[in-house]
């Protein structure tokens, strides 16, 4: 046990390393197999003592080098399998002992040794993974690691969430204990070797005990050294010693004793690859770099250094991030060639691949089924994927780079060999499971074109062609592949026959067959060779064969082989004999010239390409393009699939129930033969792919490509949507319209066509190029397409319409000698500007996009003069706006030029080694994208000084077009196929910011925003891109303006003007008055007071107040107030801001509410309470007034009783509310949303319940609210984005004062000893306001800032409460609760409260509550406190103690107690209201919901109960009597999606049950009874989405998102039937019924129905005792519109009528809206009632013939279905998902989101 580290560490002593050390593992013989890159070791030296570290680490090539550390060795020493490196343990030694012992203070070291850069610049050798470790003599170890990830020892996971900084922090399994308020640095010791800089070979690893001046370091490792050379020899020495810590340019050691440049948490070193002595001989050097405390000493040395070259690498290897440039530069740079500066940025990598569409590439035949037949495995050109089947998730090995010739899994899918074509063919050994590379070798052949394992995978065979062209067999063995081995090569023999296939015998490993052109072949491997014979096929042996297989019938194998004849052979193996040969052959009639069935017979025959054989059947694949699947005997056909393309491969699955096939038209997919439905899997270009577009609106993909066709696809499925071919000419660019459902296509004929998404066919087609399209681009806005072609024309088109039409041709303005490209045609953001390559190839010219009118020339080839030969235009892109820039790629570089001034402002030399023909900018002006070759780079384009860059390989072929899909989140690449790439991090910069920065950024103000255009303006709407970017202000200090004019209104109301922006100009007819600069308060007053104007404008915490209005009552007042707004700050790091849960429905707009008096509808209970809010929760104990939010309402609830009231009003969610201190006023706030630009605060009478006043003032949210102690005056605070601070008088609720802040503010209170004095805490202060009056002015002033205490570090205070006079206690972020004197202006005293942040703090007397998200609550004694303050400083906490505490289900967001504090009422976020009581020590629920969306309501027979479910996993019993939860069932990690109670005929009530589905397949079932799960079962393997009881209840019938509805028994738990016929769509509803036995000439006890997402229902009569089930009906709907709120179809809602079976109610199905009664006897639709918006929902009531409907639009509609009038209710805060209709009719439940609203109905 080590007392430092507090646990338990390994001791290894004796100083003899040969035999006293740890060894892993245990022999040499074995292998770690560890690919980290890193290597950590947490260590300490003994004292006075020698220790030796080695490490085995193979190479990419399979060699293996020891890698040895130790302080024993006096100076650096290498060769080709040994690098030996000094370990320096003491610093501030002589050059003479350098090394040596360890001294005797030696501390615990954290050693992080970066294993690829040891390899790679020493040894010029690929890193591939360790093999093992021997730690010998006189250490003390604690663990070791390996790791992709470079960890800081230094950072805590808390402190990087805490300041979100861009590092790793070390885990805690790794981390050491750092004492209370010590340094890291304090007490252990960091070293990383290489270091940031990695070094050349002559290097020392030496350790750093100096903290770091920096928190973090300034750059990350750069690797591949750059030589240095020194102006003056040391002469105490043979070799300098230096001290460089970073990649300076140049620096200077001190003569003497100094501080060292300190910059990172770990020692720097860089190395010096040679020096000049004071001979002039160069001389190898074994240069070290040293440190202790901070100082050094030395002589005078002048160091010239090169910067270093970054190489970023991913720490996935499914980013395929490699290294900049190819091995040939890599080594040069290694040597110090062209030396680069690149510096990596955050994160690394910045792309992942996410998606890839694409098949085969060199061959289309190798597509294998995994074992378990849950996936298939197929090459990608040079990616390997693996596709599950039924989710279409993919998974890639990666490693390749050129395509893959051939497969081969072996027969328990863990050993995958790939191989690569070219000369010689690379071989790749993989670990199936994991993805990673075993092995990697090169064959004696050429390109491999087939590879076969054997069943246990030990043996590995390939066919492929040597230089000679002669076939080679090859069989090696991989038995010790994956436990350190390589593949061995057993046997290879040349032969002269031709082999088509191969394949190993799965019951025999020594035995194989061939089969080719005239030849079936037996091979064996004995004695070290592979020796083969023919068989005998007599009249056959001319045919050609293309597959074999084996296959088993009864005791024997039989070998099937098929050839192109359309024979099929089945061969004894044993005897080498043909046993029976076949023939598949056309049959045709007179008539139709098409095959009507197949027979075997003479004649010409069918070409079969493939056949696969399993116990039963024979899958067979033919060039005609049809896969058959035959019984063994060959008698019939079984069944029959028809492909686009000839079949290159059919693969049967390992069940026998599947049969996998590819085509050379790039098509995968398998038939499900139990089904007998066929299943796509990929569909893909046959050829490279050219050029893409992308639809903003619509997310699609436009590809067009070399094989000739145009295709649609689905970005969200990958899926391919339309193919439109053209064999006469070839497609060349592509474009969509940005509006329209059509997209535009240019060809090699010079014709550019227009194309109808919706019929598929073309719309027009021009033809006035004569020249091959070279450009085609769609002006943003959709007003105009252009085009240009090789002979230099450039058209423009109208768009507008949906036929466009030729509007201008120019001739001779673009280059001629461009070749089609996505990037050589552009047109800017806002659709002013156009840019293309001409009239020459050194020019870009900018138009007028609209006029074409030359704005703009630049001559590229003069930008660098210094280069021998002109640059040429070669591709080019704008950049968002502002600034306006253009983005120009050239043969040698990209530069950036101003598109106003044709001004160059920056420019990236070296992006590419050749000219980059594609690049892309993403929408903030963040990543720029450029692609060149095979590689992709991303630069960090918002660096403005040598902007990094990170690359991308994957592609075999040259990429052709990169792109950023709209919403700046994913990457598309195409060239030899399509990659999607997520991009991993969001936009940290605005746009503004992003370029803000950059030269000739017009400084702008951009005033008048409301919140809804600002969000659109900075986010875009629904994903499209900004089409404008808003800049901050850059104006001065704020001002408040205002001026009074005549009244327009006699409501008394306020309105605000429509005029928007900051203007100098008086609109004396309005009637306002704008100043200079924000915030602009804009008002009209009711009484006309006349025209004066009142400005104040004072420092940034000064405050502007105007004058008093007239004292006219009124009986409602509306505000609106609209400010020039900044840029959105970012959120702070605290949970107290309140945060909107995201909405994507809108309030409906025109919605009359019923007269009062006669609503059928009265709301009566609301369940669930805001977890969302901040201190929306109020009780007044002495009143006994309650009352919190649930959503848009404000519920006021009895505590006796149980009965609420509810004030509706407010449209977007509650955040917080404040009771007066008189209990007669109650204010509340709401956000702004779609339909409210600015948030509403609403003053509501206590007694009546009335709404008083309406205020709007701030945009974006309102974190607090807070009445004086007399309550005559209010304060409102905005949240982070929103800053200001507003004062209101609540005599007339006119506004009195308000200040914009330079900080978000987390709390406000008022002062409880006089209304004149107001604290603020926020970000690292405390701010004390004084209010003053002038007559009848109010203003704020600043009374004194306050800096948080040092004790509470870098954090910010979060919450505040007043104690007895005049102490303020503040809570921290980080746990403190610090206390001050007001009266002093101090803070005498702080003590940790909690390990998290504090949200809530109360005081009241001797007593102090805190809660924070930890989710504790503590009561404090805080009785010395007022004491402790005469003390001053010199306060301790020892006199605070803590007498309670209690931990609730979520974070502390609300809190109210009894002046004793004995008891109070307390919010979670988990949507919990907690009766506490101190006393007790006890916490009582109160009010409950759901976290999340509800989901299902269902009530029990006989109406005592209803049961919910939602996504949070759980299934809630209420008591409808009381509306109390009563049983509670929680499963964790999943949703709940649907649930039904089991009906009354299911026999007594102790048997009553809930059926509930859950999202990963599963049923449970639970008693109420027993209060626990009865069943569970597994009968859908994807989530489920509708579950129902049968009428006698003894069977459910569950179905899935999948389209599968399955019928369980509930007595055994078997699922006996699965009904497929939904399949594709999932399944949206599914209502049971009873019916009489004969009814609708069906039998049949139970009547149900199933409605699908796919607009089709099915009806079905049922009995299910007998194991009947008959289909009754079934309804095909149209498709409908999408709804606006989600861009889906809504969902498809169906239920038999209550008050007539023989109806079917639909709504949701077909382009309409209206809900539709169709009959079931009559087979047609009766009666349609018309909808105003979108229904999500639908119950029928059963009583009266009553309809409720839920909208997008957040209203809830109830109908009558007799006099068809329609009442409209409000009350939701999001789309009204679900309503249900009781079993009684007396009460509707519905539900929107987590708000669960109870109505009872009325006139029943």
């Amino acid at each position: 046990m080590d007392k430092t580290l507090k646990c338990t560490v390994y001791r290894i002593r004796g100083s003899v390393s040969a035999s006293n050390y740890i060894q892993i593992p245990k022999t040499g013989a074995q292998s770690l197999g560890l690919t980290g890159r890193y290597l950590y070791v947490l260590f300490r030296p003994m004292s006075t003592k020698h220790f030796v570290i080695h490490l085995d680490v193979s190479t990419e090539d399979g060699q293996v080098i020891r890698v040895s550390l130790s302080n024993l060795f006096k100076e650096f020493k290498s060769t080709a399998t040994w690098l030996q490196f000094p370990f320096v343990c003491e610093a501030g030694t002589s050059r003479k002992d350098l090394a040596g012992v360890a001294p005797p203070a030696a501390r615990w070291t954290f050693l992080q040794l970066d294993l690829y850069d040891i390899l790679l610049v020493y040894l010029n050798q690929r890193y591939s993974h360790l093999k093992g470790v021997r730690l010998c003599a006189s250490l003390l170890v604690r663990s070791l690691y390996t790791s992709d990830l470079c960890f800081d020892p230094a950072v805590t996971i808390a402190e990087a969430q805490r300041a979100k900084l861009p590092v790793t922090p070390v885990p805690r399994e790794m981390a050491f204990p750092v004492p209370k308020g010590k340094s890291w640095h304090d007490h252990y010791v960091h070293i990383r070797f290489p270091s940031g800089s990695s070094a050349a070979p002559s290097e020392s690893v030496q350790r750093s005990y100096s903290p770091p001046e920096a928190v973090f370091p300034r750059h990350m490792p750069q690797l591949l050294p750059r030589p240095a050379a020194f102006s003056k020899s040391r002469q105490d020495s043979t070799s300098p010693m230096v001290q460089m810590l970073g990649p300076i340019a140049t620096c200077w050691a001190p003569s003497g004793p100094g501080p060292l440049p300190e910059n990172g948490l770990s020692c720097e070193c860089t190395e010096v690859s040679s020096v000049v002595g004071s001979s002039g001989h160069s001389q190898e050097p074994s240069a070290c770099v040293e440190a202790t405390d901070g100082r050094t000493a030395g002589h005078d040395v002048q160091v010239s250094a090169h910067k270093l070259a970054v190489v970023p690498t991913a720490p996935e290897a499914v980013a395929m991030h490699e290294p900049l440039g190819r091995k040939p530069r890599r080594q040069a740079a290694a040597l110090g060639k062209n030396p680069i500066q690149q510096r990596s940025f955050l994160p690394d990598p910045v792309l992942r691949l996410k998606g890839v569409i694409g098949l085969g590439g060199h061959s289309t035949k190798w597509a294998l089924w995994t074992k378990d037949g849950a996936a298939v495995v197929y090459p990608c050109h040079a990616v390997i994927v693996v596709l599950r089947t039924d989710t279409r998730e993919q998974r890639f090995i990666l490693g390749h780079t050129d395509k893959v010739s051939a497969l081969a899994l072996d027969g328990r899918s863990c050993l995958l060999a790939s191989a690569q074509a070219g000369a010689p063919s690379m071989l790749r050994l993989w670990d199936f499971q994991t993805g990673g590379c075993l092995s990697l070798f090169r064959s004696p052949v050429h390109t491999i074109s087939s590879l076969s394992f054997s069943g246990s995978g030990a043996l590995l065979c390939g066919v492929g062609k040597d230089p000679h062209g002669r076939t080679m067999v090859v069989a090696w063995g991989t038995d010790q592949v994956g436990r350190g081995g390589q593949a061995v090569v057993l046997a290879k023999v040349h032969t002269d026959v031709d082999i088509q296939a191969f394949e190993v015998a799965s019951f025999d490993e020594t035995r194989m067959v061939s089969c080719g052109r005239g030849s079936v072949r037996l091979w064996r491997l004995r004695s070290g060779g592979l020796r083969s014979c023919p068989v005998d096929l007599g009249e056959h042996h001319a045919l050609e064969f293309t597959d074999l297989a084996f296959g088993q019938t009864q005791d024997r194998h039989t070998l099937y082989v098929c050839g192109r004849s359309g024979h099929i052979l089945e061969i004894d193996h044993q005897h080498m004999a043909v046993r029976q040969a076949r023939r598949l052959l056309p049959m045709q009639t007179p008539s139709s010239p098409l095959p009507q069935k197949q027979t075997f017979r003479s004649g010409p025959g069918i070409a079969i390409s493939s056949l696969s054989i399993s116990q039963a059947t024979c899958a067979m694949g033919s060039e005609d393009g049809y896969l058959r699947l035959w019984p063994l005997d060959f008698s019939s056909v079984l069944l029959e699939a028809e492909h686009e393309g000839p079949i290159s491969s059919v693969r049967l699955s390992p069940d026998g129930l599947h049969v996998l096939s590819t085509t050379s038209s790039g098509h995968l997919g398998f038939l499900d033969i139990p089904s007998r439905e066929y299943n796509v899997l990929a569909r893909s270009h046959t050829a490279l792919v050219l050029a893409l577009a992308t639809a903003c609106s619509r997310g699609q993909l436009a590809t067009v490509s070399q094989d000739r066709t145009v295709r649609i696809w689905d970005l969200a499925t990958l899926q391919q949507l339309y193919d439109f071919t053209s064999p006469k000419e070839a497609p060349c660019a592509v474009a969509f319209h940005p509006t329209q459902p059509t997209f535009f296509c240019g060809f090699s004929s010079g014709a550019v066509r227009s194309f109808s998404l919706e019929a598929t066919e073309v719309l027009v087609d021009h033809r006035c190029h004569r020249g091959t399209i070279t450009g085609l681009v769609a002006s943003p806005d959709g007003s105009f397409l252009f085009s240009t072609c090789s002979q230099g024309t450039l058209a423009q088109y109208d768009c507008s319409t949906t036929h466009c039409r030729v509007q201008h041709v120019a001739a001779n303005v673009v280059c001629q000698d461009a070749r089609p490209g996505p990037n050589t045609l552009a047109v800017s953001g806002d659709s002013r500007l156009l840019a293309f390559v001409g009239p020459s190839k050194y020019t870009v010219t900018v138009m007028d996009a609209a006029l074409l009118e030359d704005l703009l020339r630049v001559d590229v080839s003069v930008l660098d003069l210094a280069r021998s030969r002109l640059d040429l235009a070669v591709a080019i892109c704008f950049g968002p706006a502002p600034p306006s820039h253009l983005l120009v790629s050239t043969s040698s570089k990209v530069v950036v030029l101003d598109s106003t001034s044709g001004r160059m402002v920056r420019e990236l030399s070296g992006a590419h080694p050749v000219a980059c023909p594609s690049l892309a900018l993403s929408g903030d002006a963040r990543f720029l994208l450029t692609a060149a070759d095979r590689a992709i780079k991303v630069w960090d384009y918002s660096t403005q000084a040598a902007p990094s860059c990170q690359v991308y390989i994957g592609h075999s072929e040259p990429v052709q077009a990169v792109a950023f899909i709209p919403g700046q989140q994913q990457v598309l690449s195409v060239g030899d196929a399509i990659f999607l790439w997520d991009i991993l991090t969001l936009p940290e910069k605005s746009p503004a910011e992003s370029v803000l920065d950059s030269p000739g950024a017009p400084q702008t103000c951009e005033a008048g925003l409301n919140t809804r255009q600002l969000e659109d303006s900075v986010l875009g709407v629904n994903g499209l891109p900004r089409r404008q970017v808003p800049v901050p202000s850059q104006t001065p200090p704020p001002q408040l303006g205002m001026c009074a004019g005549p009244c327009e209104r006699g409501d008394g109301a306020f309105s605000v003007s429509d005029e928007e922006g900051p203007s100098e100009e008086s609109h004396s007819s309005k009637g306002f008055r704008q100043t200079s600069g924000p915030p602009v308060l804009v008002q009209k007053e009711a009484c006309g007071a006349g025209d004066g104007a009142w400005v104040a404008s004072g420092d940034p915490w000064g405050l502007g107040m105007p004058p008093s209005s007239c004292d006219q009552p009124r009986k409602q007042v509306i505000w609106s107030i609209r400010r020039a707004r900044a840029q959105p700050a970012a959120r702070p790091d605290s949970y107290k801001h309140f945060t909107a849960r995201y909405k994507s429905s809108l309030t409906a707009k025109n919605v009359s509410s019923p007269p009062a008096g006669a609503e059928r509808l009265r709301l009566k209970t609301v369940l669930g309470y805001n977890g969302n809010g901040r201190a929306n929760m109020t009780w007044r104990p002495d009143t006994g007034f309650f009352a919190y939010t649930c959503g848009c309402l404000v519920v006021v609830e009895d505590l006796h009783s149980g009965a609420q009231q509810h004030w509706l009003g407010h449209p977007e969610e509650i955040s917080t509310l404040a009771l007066s201190h008189d209990a007669q006023v109650l204010a509340s706030a709401s956000g702004c949303g779609g339909a409210t630009s600015c948030c509403q605060i609403r003053i509501w009478a206590v007694p009546g319940g009335s709404c008083q006043q309406l205020l709007s003032y701030h945009c974006t949210a309102v974190q607090a609210l807070a009445f004086s102690l007399d309550d005559r005056l209010l304060v409102t605070l905005g949240d982070y984005g929103d800053r200001t601070l507003a004062l209101w008088s609540t005599a007339t609720y006119e506004l009195l004062s308000s200040t914009h802040l330079p900080e978000p503010v987390h709390g406000v209170a008022f002062s409880p000893w006089g209304a004149g004095e107001l604290a603020c805490v926020g970000q690292g202060t405390l701010t004390l306001w004084l209010m003053q009056q002038r007559g009848a002015d109010v203003s704020l002033q600043v009374h004194h800032r306050d800096p948080i205490p040092e004790a509470v570090g870098a954090g910010e205070l979060t919450s505040l409460c007043y104690g007895a006079e005049p102490l303020l206690y503040c809570g921290s972020n980080a746990g403190q609760v610090c206390v001050w004197d007001t009266h002093a202006g101090r803070c005498f005293l702080t003590w940790e409260a909690d390990d998290g942040e504090i949200g809530v703090l109360l005081c009241v007397g001797s007593r102090l509550v805190c809660g924070s998200n930890t989710r504790r609550l503590r009561l404090w004694a805080v009785g010395a406190v007022p004491e402790l303050r005469h003390k001053g400083s010199g306060a301790r906490s020892s006199s605070v103690f803590m007498e309670r505490e209690l931990t609730l289900d979520g974070a502390i967001v609300s809190a109210v107690f009894h002046n004793s504090m004995d008891m109070g009422v307390v919010g979670t976020t988990a949507g919990t209201l907690w009766y506490v009581s101190w006393a007790e020590g006890t916490s009582t629920r109160l009010i409950s919901g759901h976290r999340s969306k509800v989901n299902e309501v269902v009530f029990s027979p006989r109406e005592t109960h209803c049961a919910t479910c939602g996504d949070d996993g759980s299934v809630r019993v209420w008591s409808l009597a009381s509306m109390e939860l009563v049983i509670q069932f929680q499963v964790l990690n999943q949703s709940c999606l649907c649930l039904a109670w089991s009906p009354p005929s299911c026999g007594h009530p102790e048997q009553q049950r809930v059926a509930a589905g859950y999202s990963d397949g599963t049923l449970r079932v639970f008693s109420i009874l027993q209060t626990a799960m009865e069943l569970k079962m597994h009968p859908h393997p994807a989530a489920l989405t509708a579950i129902v009881f049968s009428a006698d209840g003894q069977t459910i019938l569950s179905g899935d998102k999948d389209g599968r509805v399955a019928v369980s028994r509930l007595r055994t738990g078997m699922t006996f039937r699965v009904l497929s016929d939904h399949r594709g769509a999932p399944i949206s509803t599914i209502q049971s019924t009873s019916k009489e036995y004969g009814d609708f000439g069906v039998e049949g006890t139970d009547l149900w129905l199933a409605a699908s997402g796919d607009q089709r229902i099915s009806v079905w009569a049922s009995d299910w005792l007998r194991d009947r089930c008959e289909l009754v009906d079934w309804l095909s709907f149209p498709a409908p519109t999408l709804m606006e709120a989600t861009g889906c179809p809504p969902p498809s809602l169906a239920a038999f009528c209550p008050w007539d079976k023989a109806l079917l109610v639909c709504a949701g199905l077909g382009p309409h809206l209206e809900v539709v009664f169709y009959s079931l006897r009559q087979k047609q639709v009766v009666d349609k009632i018309p909808l105003p918006f979108c229904a999500v929902s639908l119950s029928l009531s059963p009583g009266a013939c009553l309809l409720a409907i839920g909208f997008t639009e957040r209203v809830l509609r109830l109908v009558d279905c007799v006099s068809r009038a329609a009442q409209d209710f409000a009350g939701h805060d999001d789309w009204v998902q679900l309503c249900r209709f009781s079993p009684s009719a007396s009460l509707l439940f519905t539900a929107a989101h987590n708000q669960i609203l109870v109505w009872e109905v009325t006139g029943c």
